[in-house]
């Protein structure tokens, strides 16, 4: 099944959908507040995101290192915030978005 790219107005969701007026229904569904400003099918059945885009760089595996923080911290993610900034010696923004997107990813 194809994926299909959905922005809102306030979210960027990806949607595993037959067609793009499934992925406007999809959107609807589960933001019926916002509207759908794009809807763009992708052209391969695989999303990536862009570590670079994210301010992930760097000698230091963030990933490695934003996952030890979160586990140190009991899933506290304020405590792994400044677990990261303590290990790696990056800013707040930095260390919150190495943190966030390994929370996303399922830690």
């Amino acid at each position: 099944m194809p994926l299909f790219e959905v922005e809102t107005s306030a979210h960027i969701m990806i949607a595993c959908v037959a067609d793009e007026a499934s992925a406007r229904a999809f959107a609807a569904e589960n933001y019926p507040a916002e509207e759908v400003l794009r809807v763009a099918h992708r052209p391969r059945d695989v999303w990536v995101i862009s570590k670079s885009m994210l301010g992930i760089t760097g000698k230091v595996d963030p990933c490695a290192t934003a996952r030890d923080c979160l586990a140190r911290a009991a899933g506290d993610k304020l405590h792994a915030v400044r677990l990261f900034m303590q290990s790696t010696g990056s800013d707040l923004e930095g260390a919150r978005k190495a943190i966030e997107s390994n929370m996303t990813v399922g830690w």
